[in-house]
């Protein structure tokens, strides 16, 4: 029995063993591949910057890109900020009236909108729809050998490509977002004077009270940052793609999924800057 024992003991440690260092191996591969992912984003990202600064530009592309971001977000932007500012004052209403506060309704939904709510959802929103559209046609090009013709041709794909997407995400989301702070305010005044009977004049007074410069500078600055990082994902995963229509099927979701885990990220790390 001892000896039977003993065997047994030391097949079991074994076994343990092995599995421990199949699964050292897996934390270690998985780590290591997500490295060299984020090496390559990062020498992408300094290529495309660089992209954008040097000639030849193209005018043409980089207002095609103006239209595709900016103004044919505008629908989709518009109605999420509306409803966002709708949804708040309703929910600061059925809060606030357990404590007679009130009268800070209007305050809540401007500086929410401005801060947080209006950047992070325009961003939210516009990576869903431009950023799979980038990765999707930037991806196709690729399995379809289109950007091998355009280097055949002697023009750069960076310049091309990706600098006009790039420059566009930044200046225009900014714009998205502004956009997005009237309605969403303009939502939460719809709300509280139709529906919860607040009178129109003291409200805005509310609204405007307590707003300060740096609260809507913060939220643009994070939207320039947001279109930054989804011109960026959907150009680096559609310009990586590979396998077919397969492939391009997952490069859409990844940027898709990248820009907006990107986007939560740089939320945070912008609000401490400017709040903390």
């Amino acid at each position: 029995m001892p000896l039977q024992f003993r065997s047994l003991q030391k097949i079991s440690t074994k076994i343990m063993t092995t599995k421990i260092i199949n699964l050292v191996e897996k934390i270690g591969h998985f780590t290591l591949v997500n490295i060299a992912k984020l090496g390559e984003i990062a020498i992408f990202t300094g290529n495309a910057v660089r992209n954008c600064f040097t000639p030849p530009f193209y005018p043409r592309l980089i207002l095609r890109q103006f239209l595709q971001i900016g103004f044919y977000s505008l629908p989709v932007v518009g109605l999420t900020a509306i409803f966002s500012g709708a949804v708040l004052a309703l929910q600061s209403y059925s809060g606030f009236s357990r404590f007679n506060a009130e009268s800070t309704i209007a305050t809540v939904v401007v500086l929410s909108i401005t801060r947080e709510l209006g950047p992070v959802l325009a961003g939210l929103m516009v990576a869903g729809r431009v950023g799979a559209s980038m990765a999707a046609e930037i991806g196709t090009m690729k399995v379809t050998e289109q950007i091998d013709a355009l280097r055949t041709l002697s023009t750069n794909p960076m310049k091309y490509l990706v600098a006009p997407r790039v420059i566009a995400g930044v200046l225009m989301l900014p714009f998205l977002v502004l956009i997005a702070d009237i309605i969403g305010v303009m939502g939460g005044y719809l709300v509280s004077v139709h529906a919860l009977g607040f009178s129109p004049g003291p409200y805005i007074a509310n609204t405007f009270k307590f707003l300060e410069t740096i609260d809507v500078v913060s939220g643009l600055t994070k939207s320039a940052f947001f279109g930054f990082v989804i011109a960026i994902m959907g150009c680096y995963f559609g310009y990586n793609s590979k396998g077919g229509a397969e492939g391009v099927g997952i490069a859409t979701t990844n940027a898709v999924v990248a820009a907006s885990i990107a986007i939560l990220l740089l939320n945070y790390i912008i609000t401490g800057i400017f709040f903390g």
